[in-house]
């Protein structure tokens, strides 16, 4: 997928060979430990990380003879190090370095995910406070509810992605974890000391305990994570498909210069960027599922995650950061009708203000079930096309004796609504600046 939200620093993460000089870099790292504990000749670890050369090629050549990338990689490394080669991978086993490196892998990913959150946030926060009085219908089960602002829906959506920063954030802590405990975890060839010693110059904390692998609760929550903010990206992308909608057009999506919607209707303007962004959320959350699938390993450890995780960390990282940028670009150039909101409020020529109608009548001293069977009764008659629900139930004996005709007209301002988004506002946006 390549267009203009394409980020190139995400793709360069999961690059091959970027992800072999993490490999090496842990090689380097626990080579500087061994010469610590004596085990390497003061100078090893610099020798080797000015010799080593790093040929892409010359790994997949060996890799297809030994079927193994770790040993490939290894073995790629002879030529160039010479003798100190030795003194690398002394003994460690193969997911020593895996782990450790696609935990780095992974927690790169997610600081250029967690910026591309801050600039969600920012747009959102914006586009919330222009609308904030932006009076439009409320919708239930798809039907018109009660009037509520643009401006509310679009601080929901800012307070939804700052829990997923918070989350996000969580389980960058859970994954910055590495681990350079051997073949089964005991630390048989190699002290903890090695371990601490490594992940402290990686950045990384050491899994306080692990088999011959980091578990894979670690890289589902991971996962998990990417795909409820999948899942909130698809919310957001769905209601502005609605919005849009030819019957509804209270907002769409920009339509640029030169644009074309179909090949054979020349006036379609599509929703295709929120369509996309539907699409792709299926793909995160599918990759999630096989995240969990990757939990249970046989014993000590299988390789069946290995596999998986290859493709679903790479592009699940790459698809939220793609869906970021394309969705942010979508709220940021919105384009909004206040005008067809306020139409579209007055489509049912007043049933949205039924229940400000029977809290006045009930305010007034009025029994709630003769109350609600009013205003049922005039809002059903409404419906019929009868009138406007404010002329019929100016009409009504029942309710012209409790309320006055000033008090019923009050029941249909708008305003009435968003009395308390000054509270509401204060609630989301005015808390510590790191939201």
């Amino acid at each position: 997928m390549i267009d203009r939200y394409t980020r190139p620093k995400m793709k360069a993460i999961w690059d091959l060979k970027h992800k072999y000089e993490i490999w090496l870099e842990v090689e380097l790292q626990a080579c500087a430990a061994f010469e610590r504990a004596g085990q390497a000749p003061r100078g090893t670890a610099a020798k080797i990380r000015k010799k080593a050369k790093i040929d892409v090629g010359r790994i997949a050549e060996i890799e297809k003879v030994t079927k193994h990338d770790v040993i490939a990689f290894l073995e790629s490394l002879m030529d160039s190090v010479g003798p100190e080669h030795r003194f690398l991978h002394m003994g460690l086993t193969s997911s020593d370095i895996v782990d450790t490196s696609l935990a780095m892998q992974m927690v790169e990913a997610i600081d250029l995910i967690l910026a591309g959150l801050d600039e969600l946030t920012t747009v959102l926060k914006k586009q919330a406070l222009r609308y904030k009085n932006t009076v439009m219908v409320g919708r239930s089960h798809g039907i018109h509810g009660e009037p509520t602002s643009f401006g509310v829906k679009l601080a929901i959506w800012y307070e939804e992605a700052c829990r997923h920063r918070d989350r996000l954030r969580q389980v960058r802590k859970e994954i910055a974890v590495g681990k350079l405990s051997g073949a089964m975890g005991t630390f048989a060839h190699q002290g903890p000391e090695i371990e601490e010693y490594v992940c402290a110059k990686l950045g990384l904390k050491p899994d306080p305990v692990s088999n011959q692998v980091v578990q894979r609760d670690r890289h589902a929550s991971y996962a998990s994570a990417l795909a409820l903010l999948a899942a909130s990206i698809e919310k957001f992308a769905t209601e502005i498909r609605h919005l849009q909608r030819t019957e509804v057009l209270e907002a769409e999506e920009y339509f640029s210069e030169g644009q074309k919607g179909s090949s054979a209707m020349p006036h379609k303007r599509n929703p295709i960027a929120s369509e996309n962004l539907c699409g792709l959320a299926r793909l995160v959350r599918a990759n999630s599922l096989a995240a969990m699938e990757n939990v249970a390993l046989w014993h000590e450890r299988d390789i069946s995650h290995s596999s998986v995780e290859r493709v679903i960390m790479p592009d699940s990282t790459i698809l939220i950061d793609y869906m970021l940028a394309r969705v942010t670009d979508l709220i940021k150039r919105l384009v909004v009708y206040p005008a067809r909101m306020k139409q579209n409020l007055e489509l049912t020529g007043g049933l949205v203000y039924s229940q400000r109608l029977l809290l006045a009548l009930i305010e007034k001293g009025a029994q709630r079930k003769e109350s609600y069977e009013a205003v049922q009764r005039n809002a059903m008659a409404s419906w019929r096309g009868e009138g406007g629900l404010q002329e019929l139930v100016g009409k009504d004996p029942f309710i012209t004796q409790q309320l006055k005709a000033s008090e019923i007209k009050a029941c249909f301002n708008p305003k009435y609504y968003l009395r308390h988004l000054d509270k509401i506002y204060a609630r989301v946006f005015g808390r510590a600046t790191n939201r």
